[in-house]
């Protein structure tokens, strides 16, 4: 067992990390020790990472202790990088947080600044100066290339500086060369946001914090408002929307409401937030309250604009499209679906069962495509998986059965329709090949079913199967 982090106090009488805890432990018997829990450290970085959203959108991961925010174009709206910083350290410090940071034109310069040098805002000018007072090991690079640097005295970035690029890398490799421009800000780094960026945003910070459903709603009304220019001039609507609730205490919770149709209505984009928090308010805690709301599109489709008659309402055509909406954001988005037809005549293939908010149709079509019409010669209960039936006094070769069992139940056939030969797919049936014989069969107690026959009667082969594929209303 070895030392993974230290407080200050323990830096300070000379322990260091990876050290042995028995070695510790017979320096400073009185020690505290705490055992790692790498998931809840990440699960804690995690939810700074979702506070810092309030900043910019842009945050990444550092490792296992770090994180990256692109403020670009950000900072002016917190009154420059100087008070920006000064507030991010210090909400993180009141929330029992030792942190540091730094800004400054690259992650690289940033990342050294903050873990070797006292951290800050480093302006454009100095860069070279602030680097050439670091250790090497502020260059992100790995632990061998760090004692390799160390054998020939190269301690500090400033002893690299000055020396020519060819023989470093050639003795060292181009990664320390790379590390080098990108704290220098000559190579460009980007940095990979842990969550996509939202097509369009809107905020709203409080004064002072609310905690009712009902105030929550009517903030995310005029929130919505505030969207609506911005989708007017892209052309398009939202699909899919999210609210971000951040608690005073720094807890952030994230809720999402899809539509079946592109929106831009504020009221029935509230109205679907109305229906989530109605079924999961529960579930969230206000706490002492929500200090910031935003909404979040992040997902959006071209807008077509109907108008209905001459009084531009046109409530009659949206209604079974709203329908949707609100049900899907109250019980889940698979609580409704739809047959969406595919490229197969297995009848098992043939279609399959979405999302009916996740079907992308034209106004004009929308009762066409959510109005299941089944043909009459298919069942309209279909099994996923075809069950094993047992015939009896079946017509050879090609005749129904009489009698069979299924579910423990002999049925008495009345009556009887096929067969209807279905030929396999050879492209996608490897393993199986035979053909199916279906029938539509009628019980003496007037139940309807649709079976198969699964190969062919021949004394040379395996007897073929029977199998229950559907019911008919």
């Amino acid at each position: 067992m070895r030392l993974t982090a230290l407080d200050e106090i323990s830096e300070r009488l000379g322990l260091k990390r990876g050290q042995g805890l028995a070695e510790a432990r017979a320096m400073f018997p009185k020690i505290d020790v705490v055992d790692e829990d790498e998931a809840a450290d990440r699960a804690l970085l995690e939810a700074i990472a979702d506070w810092c959203d309030r900043y910019t959108p842009l945050v990444a991961l550092d490792g296992r202790d770090g994180l990256f925010l692109d403020i670009t174009g950000c900072a002016h709206l917190f009154g420059g990088e100087h008070v920006l910083l000064k507030e991010v350290l210090g909400r993180l410090l009141h929330m029992g947080f030792d942190v540091r940071g730094a800004i400054s034109s690259s992650p690289g310069l940033s990342w050294a600044a903050c873990r070797f040098g006292r951290g800050g805002v480093i302006a454009e000018g100095p860069v070279e100066e602030v680097l050439a007072r670091l250790p090497v090991n502020a260059l992100r690079i790995d632990h061998a290339t760090i004692a390799s640097l160390h054998k020939f005295g190269l301690k500090r970035i400033g002893d690299l500086l000055p020396l020519p690029r060819a023989p470093l890398a050639r003795r060292f490799g181009k990664q320390l060369l790379l590390r080098l421009d990108q704290a220098l800000g000559v190579n460009e780094e980007a940095i990979s946001p842990r969550r996509p960026v939202a097509a369009l945003s809107a905020e709203r910070k409080l004064a002072e914090p609310i905690q009712a459903e009902d105030h929550i709603l009517q903030l995310t009304g005029q929130i919505a408002s505030s969207l609506k220019p911005g989708l007017e001039a892209r052309g398009v609507g939202g699909r899919v929307f999210e609210l971000v609730l951040f608690r005073v205490d720094g807890r952030v919770f994230r809720i999402a409401a899809g539509a079946s149709r592109p929106l831009r209505d504020p009221c029935r984009i509230s109205a679907l937030f109305a229906e989530r928090l109605t079924a999961i308010y529960d579930d969230i805690d206000a706490g002492y309250g929500f200090e910031l709301l935003r909404l979040n599109v992040l997902q959006h489709d071209p807008f077509r604009t109907d108008q209905g008659d001459f009084t531009g309402e046109d409530d009659g055509k949206i209604s079974l499209a709203d329908f949707i909406d609100r049900v899907s954001a109250r019980l889940g988005t698979d609580c409704l679906q739809v047959a969406e037809l595919r490229q197969s005549h297995m009848p098992e293939r043939a279609q399959i069962f979405v999302p009916a908010i996740a079907v992308q149709v034209a106004p004009e079509k929308t009762e066409e495509v959510f109005v299941f019409a089944p043909k009459a010669d298919r069942p309209l209960r279909l099994f996923r998986h075809p069950e094993l039936m047992e015939a009896f006094a079946a017509e050879v070769p090609d005749g129904p059965p009489q009698r069979f069992r299924w579910r423990r139940t002999v049925h008495q056939v009345i009556r009887a329709e096929g067969p209807e030969r279905i030929s396999p797919e050879w492209w996608a049936d490897k393993e199986s090949a035979e053909e199916r014989d279906y029938f539509r069969l009628e019980s003496e107690m007037g139940r309807r079913f649709w079976i198969f026959r699964k190969g062919r009667y021949n004394p040379k082969n395996e007897p073929p199967t029977w199998h229950v594929h559907g019911i008919f209303a």
